[in-house]
């Protein structure tokens, strides 16, 4: 993601006071930003910052921070299986809204944490697509594929939350908002935390 004017920061080095770009030091903490719509940029980015942190100093906790209203779902997968695969610990924290497939990184996480005002949003993916024009078999591929990803998703969120996947197609049938007490409660959260580690 290239970002127009990045925030810098001030900091004294062996070659005196330099600026440097904000999200550099935060990563150098082990914090990396899913912030906006989840798509093919912003993954790229992210799942390229989780493999360097994690063959930085495989086992060490990172740190994921999520507000997005989702977006792209194959995108989002690729996040939420790196995340799952490398050998570092991802904690995630909720700072507004993770929605949609916000909502499915955020299940990737060992801990995953609400602040007190955040909240999650999911529910079943859509196509976007207009069918107007379009042959039968055309419209059934699209349909049976909108299914499979409807069932990986719901699977996913039956798995990290353990709750009965009849129950997650019934929450996901449309949108449905859980605020950080709910997000605990239905298994979506481990907890809700007060400070920004």
């Amino acid at each position: 993601m290239t970002v127009q004017n990045p925030v810098s920061v001030i900091m004294e080095s062996a070659r005196g006071y330099q600026p440097i770009i904000l999200t550099d030091v935060l990563m150098s903490q082990r914090k990396i930003f899913m912030l906006g719509a989840v798509d093919t940029e912003s993954c790229s980015r992210i799942i390229s910052q989780l493999m360097y942190l994690d063959s930085a100093a495989p086992g060490e906790d990172i740190t994921v921070y999520i507000n997005s209203p989702g977006g792209n779902v194959s995108d989002g997968l690729g996040v939420y299986d790196c995340m799952r695969m490398i050998r570092s610990r991802i904690r995630t924290v909720c700072i507004g809204t993770a929605a949609s497939m916000g909502s499915i990184i955020f299940l990737g996480g060992d801990r995953r944490c609400m602040l007190p005002h955040s909240r999650l949003m999911i529910h079943d993916p859509s196509n976007g697509s207009d069918f107007t024009g379009k042959r039968p078999n055309d419209i059934q591929t699209a349909l049976d594929m909108l299914r499979t990803v409807q069932y990986e998703l719901c699977e996913i969120i039956s798995e990290r939350t353990g709750q009965k996947i009849e129950d997650v197609y019934e929450q996901t049938a449309t949108e449905t908002y859980f605020n950080s007490q709910q997000a605990v409660d239905h298994g979506f959260a481990t907890e809700i935390i007060s400070s920004l580690e």
